[in-house]
């Protein structure tokens, strides 16, 4: 290691692959939000959404990303048209905040 570099830098191209595996190993089976994948692989949220596209486009049938859409906790409004793997700010219905975000799993068609 580069006595210049810090023990969490590493190199991108590694760094990407290695997060992608790891999150598709994450999902087999189970339903997992970006914040529970994140604490569990140890990388930030805004970097598990950034590979959640590329991840679902990995996969090949029968295997999909199935998601578990957002929801709105006052109104129960469901974010089922969402195309974005994040959280929405707020509820168009009834301008809440509280939000359950969407969770993903890799599952069977």
């Amino acid at each position: 290691m580069d006595p210049n570099q810090s023990r969490t830098e590493r190199a991108p191209a590694e760094a990407s692959g290695t997060l992608r595996k790891r999150i598709l190993s994450a999902l087999e089976g189970n339903a997992l939000t970006a914040r529970e994948l994140s604490r569990e692989l140890r990388a930030s949220e805004k970097e598990i959404l950034a590979h959640m596209e590329h991840v679902a486009k990995s996969l090949k049938p029968p295997k999909r990303l199935m998601i578990d859409p957002a929801r709105c906790h006052q109104c129960g409004f469901t974010f089922s048209d969402r195309r974005r793997f994040s959280i929405p700010s707020r509820c168009p219905r009834c301008r809440h905040e509280g939000i359950q975000p969407p969770s993903f799993k890799i599952g069977v068609v």
